[in-house]
């Protein structure tokens, strides 16, 4: 971790400069760098699991939820996953260099449109370690540089991924300053290093409202949230009942701390008294706080469910908690997720393929569900190695943000001696 000493302006100058050989590495050495990170986060493992469990003890950590300490936990078979992780990166097509138009203009000149790295991200990030290996493994794929804020939960767990980073771009001949951390405590650091014009290129912040807000009142670099995730499952009157109940289990249950797990569960009142008795009693069972509208406290049966409240239908718990309504139509359906999902995955079980297509085509998201689980909304899952994010905005990128999403591009234009009168 070498950048302690180092102003957040420092930093981003040195990350810079990396970036400018990054950008013309070639494929086989970014793939061979990335296959020297994977073996170095396995034979490190030790030393990285020891790092993870001081930042478990420290005295903030301590207060954190079960769902946050979670995100926060690394274990021999998260620290295998991060290595396959980069692995399959690695495999992937560089996507540097790749041609997206080619032709001939009225000129006679030869146009190419080109993929090229977009140079320095920075990326800020809250308690999941892991974030630290997929997005260096990412930006080194890419071509670029990275700069990367965690929090200070995981100051010692990211200090020693980064590290293997660091020394693994060194061993191949790369500044090490591709991969770059800045401390995780101070907001003045947030507030530098989302001002820092002409050194970075895009800024990626990874997490809830709070954070979302505080950038946006001071940041004077390009910015692509990967915010919140307020997902919800709907299961349509046609819908096979048994199917539903594991698909919202796995949403809700499965990993409830991550931004696609689902907040909500929108039932048509058609099949509400049948569904909601037995679903509720397994989601409670599974250890789910449950509130709901009227109409699904009546058909709740002998599960406990509280009154929600207008503000549950628009929270991102991150936790074993989930709201639940009853609507009449998917006309209904579709306009509770538009006025309450905040545009990041939403779900349809149905056996109407024409009630499918509604609903892809109407609801606004980044990623939407025809009889699964929202918790496939994951650049892994998505046969990208991984990602750095999900946005939930519209430009540049929307949904995962893997390696095409951390490019621009470049007209190539070649001639013999045109000039335009």
């Amino acid at each position: 971790m070498a950048t302690a000493t180092r102003t957040v302006h420092d930093t981003c100058i040195a990350a810079r400069e990396a970036s400018l050989s990054l950008a013309v590495a070639p494929t086989e050495v970014k793939n061979a760098v990335l296959e020297s990170i994977a073996r170095g986060l396995h034979d490190r493992a030790p030393d990285i699991l020891e790092a993870n469990a001081a930042d478990l003890a420290g005295d903030r950590a301590l207060d954190l939820g079960d769902a946050l300490r979670d995100r926060l936990t690394l274990t021999p078979e998260r620290i295998e996953a991060m290595a396959g992780g980069v692995r399959e990166i690695a495999a992937l097509p560089d996507p540097v260099g790749e041609e997206i138009e080619h032709r001939t203009l009225a000129s006679g000149l030869d146009m190419r449109k080109v993929r090229v790295p977009l140079g320095v991200v920075a990326v800020v990030y809250e308690a999941r370690p892991n974030v630290t290996i997929d997005c260096a493994a990412l930006t080194i794929k890419s071509g670029n540089a990275i700069v990367l804020r965690g929090s200070s939960y995981a100051e010692r767990s990211n200090g020693a991924l980064a590290a293997v980073v660091r020394e693994t771009l060194a061993e191949h001949d790369l500044p090490e300053d591709c991969v770059a951390l800045v401390g995780g405590g101070e907001r003045a650091e947030l507030t530098e290093l989302a001002t820092q014009d002409g050194l970075i290129d895009l800024l990626i912040p990874r997490g809830g409202e709070g954070l979302k807000a505080a950038l946006k009142g001071v940041a004077t670099v390009p910015v692509m949230y990967a915010a919140a995730g307020n997902c919800h499952v709907y299961v349509h009157e046609d819908a096979d009942l048994e199917m539903a109940r594991h698909i919202i289990e796995n949403a809700k249950v499965q990993r409830p701390g991550v931004c696609n797990s689902a907040e909500n569960l929108i039932v048509h009142a058609a099949v509400a008294g049948e569904f909601l008795p037995v679903a509720l009693g397994d989601l409670h069972a599974a250890g789910v706080d449950l509130v709901g509208d009227e109409r699904a406290r009546e058909a709740a049966g002998s599960a406990p469910i509280g009154e929600a409240t207008p503000q549950d239908w628009d929270t991102e718990y991150l936790d074993l908690k989930l709201a639940v309504g009853v609507v009449d139509s998917l006309e209904e359906a579709i306009s509770h997720v538009n006025h309450h999902g905040s545009g990041h995955s939403e779900a349809i079980v149905t056996a109407s393929a024409d009630a499918a297509r509604a609903f892809t085509t109407a609801v606004d998201a980044a990623a939407v569900y025809v009889n699964a689980s929202t918790r496939f909304t994951d650049g892994f899952e998505y046969g990208m190695g991984a990602e750095i994010g999900n946005s939930t905005q519209k430009l540049h990128a929307r949904g995962p943000i893997g390696l095409r999403e951390l490019t621009t591009f470049k007209y190539v234009v070649v001639g013999d001696g045109q000039t335009r009168s």
